[in-house]
């Protein structure tokens, strides 16, 4: 008799899985099969609607530390890993550190979070927060770079992952390209795609170039990469924390949200709130025993 496996459940927690909840999880869902990824991820197949699956999953869980992503298994493997950068690969948000060097972090910080909760247009937005940069020393990027923005646990191990399978890797960013390109390097990825800040000399004009990339500019990027490589968006992971990545992640066969504000998480196929990075890459099948 064939087992019923059409979904992949994927959980994972910040540290060992305890074997009595996924036990639990996995009659919950109607699981057929359960795969050890490590001490800290592990895999259960079953049949149903991945969404359903997910939430059945998580009610098991309650306020368990435990992230759950839910997908087909035909769709599971990816030829396609697009991601935003700020608060999603690093932990930062570049604009807000740029504006500490002038004081005006706090007053950044706050137009980027009600930006990313999606309370305000994206490129207004960008611009008002780009204009309190004026004057900010050029070589203010690679200090922020050598000292300040950390990369994100897990990103550079799924990236080499990616990298290994053959996998392209794409940084598309509403932030700027003095900091984008650097991380796409530091990180190993393909591409990088994002703002121009202007500059007057040696500081920052408070400007930003034209066409600015936003929302609907991520997706248009991400339809764009898949033309090139000839696939379809199931084929498309695609990772962000804020509103200007929902068109991005509704597109994409699977849409993550990592630390994921309220609107995006309530488009996202997953939400990654207690575990790193690396949990896309067990949801992707790349980090195995």
């Amino acid at each position: 008799m064939t087992m019923a496996m059409d979904c992949v459940i994927t959980l994972a927690a910040p540290g060992p899985l305890d074997p009595f909840r996924v036990a639990a999880v996995t009659e919950a869902v109607g699981g057929t099969f359960v795969e050890r990824l490590s001490d800290t991820a592990q895999d259960i197949y079953a049949a149903g609607d991945p969404r359903a699956l997910r939430d059945a999953a998580l009610t098991v869980l309650a306020d368990d530390p435990v992230d759950v992503i839910a997908q087909p298994v035909a769709s599971r493997a990816k030829k396609l890993l697009i991601s935003d950068m700020d608060s999603t690969l690093i932990q930062q948000e570049c604009i807000d550190e740029l504006g500490a060097m002038v004081g005006k972090k706090a007053e950044i910080a706050a137009i980027t979070e009600r930006a990313m909760a999606g309370e305000l247009d994206f490129a207004e937005a960008l611009r008002a927060r780009v204009a309190l940069l004026q004057g900010v020393p050029t070589s203010a990027v690679a200090d922020l770079l050598a000292d300040v923005i950390v990369d994100t646990p897990g990103a550079r191990e799924v990236i080499a992952a990616c990298r290994a399978a053959g996998i392209r890797t794409v940084l598309v960013s509403g932030g700027f390209t003095a900091f984008a390109e650097p991380i796409r390097q530091r990180l190993g990825m393909d591409a990088a795609y994002s703002n121009i800040l202007l500059t007057d000399g040696d500081v920052f004009s408070g400007a930003v170039a034209d066409p600015i990339l936003g929302a609907d500019a991520k997706r248009v990027r991400m339809n764009a990469e898949c033309s090139a490589l000839n696939i379809t968006a199931s084929e498309v992971v695609a990772v962000g924390d804020g509103a200007n990545d929902i068109p991005m992640i509704e597109g994409a066969g699977l849409g993550v949200g990592y630390r994921a504000k309220p609107k995006l998480a309530a488009a996202a196929d997953a939400v990654l709130r207690h575990t790193d990075f690396s949990t896309v890459g067990y949801a992707m099948g790349l980090l195995r025993p």
